[in-house]
């Protein structure tokens, strides 16, 4: 298995988001969880399958650290391509199915920026495989509050890493300095990545 390579950033700073924020944000946090992973995986190519148990074993622990580390490569790697845009209202695809799915753009931001406020970790709109529809989803920790079958296409990280340089805790003005910053068409081409249809 080939190792995870840190991705770049397609920026170095963004309005209300300071490069020094930024760099700890994409250069330590998210850099550690692709090395992680990558040791991770290392250490799993010669764990013992002997003996192993749901209290502990070397490969329960690892298994489930490959999960909370790759998850925070990804989710991460999301978050950092959505970001970057003019933000507003949405184009495209993905302004259909927000219209679809929760009414207007003004309802669906109302309760995505309330997820920002309420979740520990992350929230994700992700659309459903099977359900073909639009959620948001609430994550306290990379590998729990995911729903499987679901693809991520806008990632917002609330964790205090990626504000509190800038904002300390005010959460509620980093949400709206996200908002301002969202690539809709990072967003779009997720979708056309993964050729999701309704």
């Amino acid at each position: 298995m080939s190792e995870l390579q840190v991705k770049p950033l397609k920026y170095k700073e963004l309005p209300g988001l300071s490069e020094k924020q930024l760099s700890e944000h994409h250069d330590v946090l998210y850099a550690g969880y692709v090395k992680k992973t990558n040791e991770i995986r290392g250490k799993l190519e010669s764990v013992s399958l002997e003996g192993v148990n749901a209290t502990h074993s070397d490969l329960r622990e690892l298994k489930l650290e490959e999960t909370f580390a790759l998850n925070g490569v990804k989710l991460h790697e999301r978050y950092f391509d959505n970001l970057g845009g003019k933000g507003g209202a949405p184009e495209g695809a993905i302004a259909d199915w927000i219209m679809e799915d929760f009414g207007s753009y003004e309802k669906w931001q109302a309760e995505f920026s309330a997820c920002g406020m309420a979740a520990r970790g992350w929230v994700v709109l992700a659309f459903d495989l099977e359900e073909k529809r639009l959620m948001n989803v609430v994550c306290d920790v990379h590998n729990q509050g995911g729903v499987w079958g679901q693809v991520p296409l806008l990632v917002l990280d609330v964790y205090e890493h990626a504000y509190f340089l800038d904002y300390a805790t005010a959460r509620k003005k980093y949400l709206e300095t996200f908002t301002q910053n969202v690539d809709w068409s990072a967003v779009n081409a997720q979708i056309e990545k993964f050729d999701l249809k309704r």
